[in-house]
């Protein structure tokens, strides 16, 4: 990971012990997946759902999570008795190939031989072959939103399934009751972690105007200590690793000139790092107005834009007013304003945070997003469902026949 995508080495165990985490969870569930009982308006019958394999299962998974996405996939789909065939993302099959041959290690002891392969290849290629593959009859797809609508588009008109793990542009809400330590620790890493190339990543913050001003500064200090520890992902010192492509740089230079163009001020960075080699760029922190149209979009890079609002309404309205709908966070005391941010005039992200950041999901809990994130749901909870197809199951234990709703049909 740290060679082929910069992630620097606490995060990369991380993400390996993230694998080893949904094997675990998934041999747990395989001994629990069950269907519903449900009472029949007809006497003398039984009904019920019967849960089968989907058949095959397509992983397309992105370069910035080449380990943790393969397993939320494989694990889940093998218990669900489905075949599984992962294409990573190009710039990082060595990781794949080394996933690979662990996997199919276990695999073959145990006796079992061609239920899961990896191909790699590029998405023109093998992953367009993929999506258009009859015989694949789920695709799951973690990218961009563009390529996102793509293949969404291009499953459903061969009627297969997708799950769909796009883009997000997430928001946290600071509160002038609440922990600002944890709110501090919590949006440093969300935003820089990974340099910025995770779709939890922190995008927006919105401080509470009467905190603003202490806040900002204690990030723009920070800020500063992490581009002082910028550097081979490999070293245990560093903070900040590279972005993956040279591409990626280009677009965070883009995006800096956009920010500037459209009234952003830069407090912190908003240049590449010129002297090491490498894909390397400054964490970035931004005071700009919430209805720039940059704030409407997801740069893949350590750039934060930080806002004030005065209620928590109003706060709200800004977190839900981009087209993502990935992960969000609120840190606050009240209760009162954590179930106004949880019900149903709150926050219309997929997760919904309270004093955490929105990076570093649990996999017990299934993960995904609302709106243009795509609505598929990854990892636990009953996620499973999506890797199966479900059969309503009818029984007459009777010597009649009666009709459903009473209706009568006589010869």
């Amino acid at each position: 990971m740290a060679l082929e995508m910069g992630k620097i080495r606490s995060e990369g165990l991380g993400e390996v012990q993230e694998y080893i985490d949904i094997c675990d969870m998934a041999t747990g569930m395989s001994r629990t997946i069950s269907g519903k009982v449900i009472p029949s308006e007809r006497p003398d019958h039984w009904m019920m759902e019967v849960w089968n394999p989907i058949g095959i299962v397509g992983c397309i998974s992105a370069f910035n999570f080449p380990v943790a996405v393969a397993g939320w996939n494989t694990a889940i789909a093998l218990i669900c008795g489905d075949l599984v065939m992962w294409k990573p993302a190009l710039t990082s099959c060595l990781v794949t190939i080394a996933v690979q041959k662990l996997l199919a290690g276990v695999l073959e002891k145990f006796g079992f031989k061609s239920v899961a392969c990896a191909c790699c290849g590029d998405g023109p290629d093998v992953g367009n072959e993929m999506v258009q593959d009859k015989r694949i009859n789920l695709v799951s797809f973690t990218g961009s939103t563009a390529v996102g609508r793509q293949v969404s588009t291009t499953v459903a008109a061969r009627f297969g399934k997708c799950l769909l793990e796009l883009g997000g542009n997430n928001a946290t809400i600071v509160m002038p009751d609440g922990d600002l330590e944890l709110a501090f620790q919590g949006s440093v890493f969300a935003a820089a972690g990974t340099a910025g190339q995770r779709c939890t990543t922190l995008r927006r913050l919105f401080l509470h105007e009467s905190i603003y001003d202490g806040f900002v500064k204690r990030l723009a200090s920070a800020y500063a200590k992490v581009a002082a520890r910028i550097g081979d992902p490999m070293h245990p010192d560093t903070l900040l690793g590279p972005l993956h492509t040279k591409r990626a740089v280009q677009e965070y230079l883009d995006g800096i000139e956009q920010i500037k163009r459209q009234g952003g001020e830069i407090l912190f960075g908003g240049e590449a790092v010129t002297s090491r080699a490498g894909n390397y760029v400054l964490p970035t922190l931004v005071a700009i107005h919430h209805g720039a149209p940059i704030v409407q979009k997801e740069i893949f890079a350590p750039i934060l834009y930080v806002m004030k609002f005065k209620t928590l309404e109003e706060a709200i309205a800004y977190n839900n007013e981009v087209p993502q709908g990935l992960s969000s966070a609120v840190f606050t005391k009240s209760i009162q304003n954590l179930f106004k941010w949880i019900g149903p005039n709150g926050s219309d992200c997929g997760i919904v945070n309270c004093n955490i950041g929105t990076s570093g999901a649990e996999i017990g809990g299934a993960f995904g997003g609302e709106k243009e994130t795509g609505g598929g749901r990854e990892a636990g909870s009953d996620a499973w469902k999506q890797y199966m197809r479900r059969s309503t199951c009818t029984v007459n234990y009777s010597d009649v026949l009666p009709l459903a709703q009473g209706v009568e049909f006589k010869l």
